[in-house]
């Protein structure tokens, strides 16, 4: 999908593609390299539950989104066949960051951690997730 150096222009170019996660709930890519990506998605209004709280299924597309830039940079194409998240806490921040990386990068199945934190510091999920090749 995409080389093994391919510059940040070239990566925010290919997943601009991925709609729903640059268009709808705001995530953008800070920083990626095999192995490892980062991305971040401003909180507003339209991230948030009937209780105020920020959805599980933002926090789940901004990990994800991070998933899929991590396990498509210097990598044969990839997707997500299983993925479990845990959620930590409520944030009380106005960002999110999700930090992926790559445990093991196998031929057919690749593992990955994704670390979402908000900008105070805290951690508010983990997501582990298998891709296949």
């Amino acid at each position: 999908m995409l080389s093994d150096n391919p510059s940040l222009a070239e990566i925010k170019a290919v997943f601009s593609e991925d709609r729903f996660a640059t268009e709808a709930a705001g995530c953008r890519i800070v920083a990626a390299e095999r192995g490892r990506a980062v991305a971040e998605m401003e909180l507003a209004d339209i991230h948030r539950n009937a209780m105020g709280n920020v959805m599980g299924g933002a926090i789940f597309t901004l990990a994800d989104f991070a998933l899929a830039v991590c396990c498509n940079v210097g990598e044969a194409p990839a997707v997500s066949v299983d993925s479990s998240v845990s959620f930590f806490r409520a944030t009380k921040g106005a960002k999110l960051t999700a930090v992926a990386t790559c445990d093991k990068p196998g031929r057919h199945l690749g593992f990955y951690t994704v670390a979402v934190t908000d900008d105070l510091g805290k951690d508010i999920a983990r997501m582990t997730a298998t891709c296949y090749r």
